[in-house]
């Protein structure tokens, strides 16, 4: 009998306790490998497992590169590490490009599971902002597996759940507290053997080449997803590819970095938001340096000082101008714009 064994989970903002309040719903028997990716700084000792253990009638513990994962066990992606899912039942930890401004990153595993497991997974996304999860969620619905969502009103971030709905025709939308108990019947029912959607199975080479891009893979060939955009790379400057088709619209760099449009407005805006405090800074410098100048100077050459002392006050009024409009810039996202 086959049935759904795959379940992942992406969350951001807001999503521990609702991962919190799944697990603890979950029966101790769970016939399903439960895999978790939550956006955490890269940083973190890595404390999500043991909180979610405490809570989950199922042993909860931090993936490890190459272990074979198991029914009625949950696996949490560990700081600064994508989780991916290999066929042969494997785990493989990957520092490969950031997607969406973020490593561990959700696409990445739920695009791993769609390619390895197909009908087989189950994928969920709950609170969060932006738009991490949506592309893969798509993969996994196109794939044939089973798709959820967080009900937006019940989410703590409602961001990632609503642009999930908007991505995706997904199968079930519902608060976090039914949703322990609809991932348990779901993964008990026998799967009845629909066909594969046309438009996954033309999905699976990009799937696979994008797999292979986070596993750490050349990512070279990325000019296959699309065309070249006109932005480029925040990260590192190469050009953005624009993936044909794509709910919702991405962009990849040759270098694998990849962004949503949502993420990449919130990339664009911070690094405006850090040049502008950079220029600040640069010019209040310049402008101390030319009092020192004009410091040093006045003994030996007054008129050369007053220049220096005149050309320090041009400096730090630049920096003044420069520093009003830095206190009124706003980094934007989707979500920004929809609550303001």
């Amino acid at each position: 009998m086959t049935t759904r064994d795959i379940v992942v989970l992406g969350a951001s903002a807001g999503g521990i306790e609702a991962i919190t309040t799944i697990l603890a719903d979950l029966s101790a028997d769970l016939p399903a490998a439960i895999f978790i990716v939550v956006h955490i700084a890269p940083q973190s000792p890595g404390y999500l497992a043991g909180i979610f253990d405490r809570a989950s009638p199922l042993p909860v513990q931090n993936a490890h590169q190459g272990q074979t994962f198991s029914a009625g066990r949950a696996y949490v992606a560990p700081p600064d590490r994508h989780l991916l899912l290999g066929a042969d039942g494997r785990i493989l930890l990957s520092r490969g490009p950031r997607e969406n401004r973020t490593r561990p990153a959700i696409d990445p595993l739920f695009r791993s599971a769609a390619l390895a497991f197909g009908p087989r997974v189950i994928g969920v996304v709950l609170s969060g902002g932006l738009d991490d999860g949506c592309a893969g969620l798509r993969g996994i619905k196109m794939c044939g597996g089973t798709t959820i969502v967080q009900d937006p009103a019940d989410a703590v971030a409602d961001s990632m759940p609503r642009n999930a709905l908007r991505s995706t025709d997904v199968d079930y939308c519902q608060s976090a507290g039914r949703l322990g108990q609809l991932i348990d019947k779901l993964v008990r029912a026998e799967l009845r053997d629909l066909p594969v959607p046309l438009e996954g199975r033309r999905m699976r080479n990009d799937l696979e080449l994008e797999v292979g891009i986070a596993r750490g893979g050349d990512p070279r060939n990325v000019t296959r997803l699309g065309e070249p955009s006109m932005f480029a790379c925040p990260e590192f400057h190469g050009t953005l590819m624009r993936p044909k088709g794509d709910r919702p619209q991405r962009y990849r760099c040759h270098t694998g970095h990849t962004f949503t449009a949502d993420s990449l407005l919130a990339e664009l805006t911070e690094a405006n938001d850090q040049a502008l405090w950079n220029a600040v800074r640069s010019a209040q410098e310049t402008s101390i340096l030319l009092n020192h100048l004009s410091e040093h100077w006045r003994g030996t050459d007054p008129r050369l000082a007053q220049e220096f002392l005149r050309r320090a006050d041009e400096a730090r009024r630049k920096a003044d101008e420069i520093r009003d409009i830095a206190a009124r810039h706003e980094m934007l996202s989707e979500e920004k714009l929809l609550d303001s």
